[in-house]
């Protein structure tokens, strides 16, 4: 009789059966997003890498010639005002962004009704990046709204920022900064937030001013976060391409804003040589290795973990 009450037909699935049918349920669900990354991300890396080793224009049977695409781009002289060009951008953009965002999300922190200024913040992380392009590239024309106003208040002539390598360089690294403010603000506020006050109320007692509390207390609690974004942030302006597109009509004046996207592209796309294309992502992919593996070996020195 106890039998037949262990094993009997009624007696629920046992605990392993429970454990199947919720690996098929999870599977199931994984399933379109494992998909997806196989259909856009896995198989896409796999043909850029071998096209990166034969000669291809997009019609035909590539033609494997080795490493020859590889030691064409690394001599190119167009490659390398790309990287040098890329680099500008993020060594400028990332530290002046992070650095603008924690101001911002300190003061906001502090205010009330902040929830309107993080809204008029965050209006361009939502925007279009074509649409910036477009209003930005009126705003610095010759005749644009900020030359008129250098020109009235300074008596300044009128200046064609996208009409010179480094001001249209220059002009790409101040869209960047401007349009991507509000996300850096939002997640930074979150990191304020979450500081406990009593530690903060601690380091005022010890003596500690609002200076000294925040670059002794708050900006160690809030490091982790830092590191976090200087790392999206760098990956993200190695990966500028729609700003230089649209903003300065491709790579701008003498290549002034050609960037190691706009290059694969324009190699890829404009002149059908697939083989150097893929090349030259396989240089950028690299490139962003070394950037994010030297960022994650200076953590050591900048980045306290609580606990």
């Amino acid at each position: 009789m106890t039998t037949t009450a262990v094993t009997g037909a009624g007696h629920p699935p046992s605990r392993r059966g429970w454990r199947d049918k919720d690996k098929y349920w999870g599977m199931f669900f994984v399933a379109p997003q494992a998909l997806g990354m196989l259909l856009f991300t896995l198989i896409p890396f796999a043909a850029a890498f071998l096209l990166a080793f034969t000669e291809w224009n997009g019609f035909g049977v590539p033609e494997f010639i080795g490493f020859e695409n590889f030691r064409d781009q690394l001599t190119s002289p167009l490659l390398g005002r790309a990287i040098v060009n890329t680099l500008v951008i993020a060594v400028v953009t990332v530290p002046i962004g992070l650095f603008l965002a924690i101001i911002g999300a300190t003061v906001l922190n502090k205010i009330r009704g902040r929830a309107f200024y993080l809204v008029l913040f965050f209006a361009p992380v939502v925007t279009s990046a074509v649409a910036i392009a477009l209003i930005w590239q009126q705003l610095l024309r010759a005749d644009g709204v900020i030359s008129g106003f250098l020109t009235n208040t300074f008596d300044i002539p009128p200046i064609d920022w996208l009409g010179h390598p480094w001001l249209a360089l220059l002009a790409v690294c101040l869209v960047t900064i401007w349009s991507s403010l509000g996300l850096n603000i939002v997640i930074f506020m979150a990191g304020l937030q979450s500081i406990s006050p009593s530690v903060l109320e601690a380091a005022a007692i010890d003596g500690a001013g609002p200076v000294a509390r925040f670059f002794k207390v708050t900006l160690p609690l809030l490091s982790p976060i830092v590191f976090y974004q200087s790392v999206v942030a760098f990956i993200s302006s190695l990966q500028t391409f729609d700003l230089v597109f649209v903003l300065v009509n491709n790579a701008g004046p003498d290549n002034g804003t050609r960037t190691i996207v706009y290059h694969i592209y324009d190699l890829g796309f404009a002149k059908s040589q697939f083989g150097l294309s893929s090349a030259a992502s396989i240089v950028l992919l690299g490139l962003t290795l070394v950037i994010t593996a030297i960022q994650f070996g200076a953590q050591k020195k900048f980045v306290h973990y609580e606990g």
